[in-house]
């Protein structure tokens, strides 16, 4: 009886299917994206999520603990390289898993399973503009925004003082005229 257990083994011994979903893995790596039965497609998902998501930090130590479980430089050095790049800014669901169909030779049930951020065809948010989260937590702003609200602000302030000027100088001349229009028309006499 397997009450209660969540593993699939997929009809192997555990170390049959820790080499199967390590090769999984490297194939999937490499290729981004490759189709294989439902049952391996899933289990591989559960496999390399985490592994991606150690990627996200790159640290020695985070190298050393996806080599134990990949044990492939190219593989790692790929992970660690352009799919943690892509994926840097995603809490999680790495991959997708789509169902094909049902293979001829034998009837088992085919699926792809794909990187979701490499599959230029299939976007759901590609021309959107991406933002960050916004939660209910605390109302106070981080000390970046801080710093470009401050920038904004100050910037604004010359701006304003140009206006003002302006608006003055434009307004003397209309002030001094009715003072000197009497002295102007003295000196006026006096030159003529």
């Amino acid at each position: 009886m397997r009450h209660g257990d969540k593993i699939n083994n997929l009809g192997r011994t555990a170390s049959h299917r820790r080499a199967l979903l390590a090769n999984l893995a490297i194939a999937l790596i490499e290729h981004k994206r490759i189709v294989t039965t439902l049952a391996k497609a899933k289990a591989l998902r559960l496999y390399i999520e985490p592994l991606v998501t150690k990627a996200k930090e790159n640290t020695t130590h985070q190298r050393r603990i996806v080599f134990s479980y990949l044990t492939n430089k190219e593989a790692v050095t790929e992970l660690f390289g352009p799919i943690a790049e892509k994926v840097g800014d995603r809490p999680g669901g790495y991959v997708r898993v789509i169902k094909m169909g049902f293979r001829r030779g034998d009837g088992a049930e085919t699926a792809m399973i794909e990187f979701v951020d490499f599959n230029e065809t299939y976007q759901p948010n590609a021309g959107k503009e991406k933002r960050a989260k916004r939660t209910r937590r605390g109302s106070r702003k981080s000390a970046a925004s801080a710093a470009v609200a401050a920038e904004e602000t100050s910037a604004a302030l010359p701006v304003a003082d140009e206006v003002t000027e302006s608006v003055v100088e434009a307004a003397d001349p209309v002030a001094e005229a009715p003072a000197e229009t009497p002295a102007a028309e003295e000196n006026k006499e006096e030159q003529a």
